[in-house]
């Protein structure tokens, strides 16, 4: 009972009758990656049985079951921007919009372990809030906000540093690792022109 989407299936039939389902999982988020592909996975299962069969779960009691799931997958129950604190289940709106910007997303072919990251980060407290931080102008935002775990990740896998930096050289108004990585994105405000060698996973979009 390892898969995420099983057992977020056998939480919800703990506390609503269900019948057996089948779930077909169109997986087109890469493992790995610090993307929260697992995580969304199992927060997708809660609410599609939500809809499916009518529970009238409120937005909350679907947040405390996926927060029960692991520590990001609250965060997929809601389609929006929020900030998150403690194992990631406190969750903060805030208004930040980004329509209009253009997307990349990157990953290579190797990822990195939750492990391996976690063994390596140094927390710090910054002086400033990353709230505070965003309302900043957005050219300000590679120097003011910085992903904790890139400098030992990108010590062990100097590649990512590589990558970033293709980011930043072709235009990207902020580049960074995605959560534990390996993948990156970077922020564009015009549709991007790069490329990247074949191993690499390329998706590209107008937010």
């Amino acid at each position: 009972e390892k898969n995420l989407c099983l057992r977020a299936y056998n939480l919800v039939r703990s506390r609503y009758d269900l019948p057996p389902v089948r779930i077909t999982l169109d997986k087109r988020v890469p493992f790995g990656a610090g993307l929260g592909g697992g995580s969304s996975d199992a927060s997708m299962v809660i609410r599609a049985l939500n809809e499916e069969f009518k529970l009238e779960m409120s937005v909350r009691e679907m947040v405390e079951m996926a927060a029960a799931l692991g520590s990001d997958t609250a965060f997929f129950i809601e389609n929006r921007v929020q900030l998150c604190t403690g194992r990631g289940e406190i969750m903060q709106p805030i208004d930040l919009d980004l329509s209009g910007l253009w997307l990349v997303v990157i990953k290579p072919p190797f990822g990195v372990s939750t492990a391996e990251a976690y063994s390596g980060v140094r927390p710090a407290l910054p002086a400033r809030s990353l709230a505070e931080r965003l309302a900043d102008d957005r050219t300000t935002w590679q120097e003011q906000i910085v992903n904790g775990f890139e400098p030992h990740i990108f010590a062990a896998h100097p590649r990512l540093a590589e990558l970033k930096q293709t980011l930043l050289d072709s235009g990207a108004l902020y580049a960074a690792m995605s959560g534990s990585g390996s993948a990156l994105f970077g922020l564009y405000e015009r549709k991007p022109s790069v490329e990247f060698a074949e191993d690499i996973f390329v998706h590209i979009q107008q937010l």
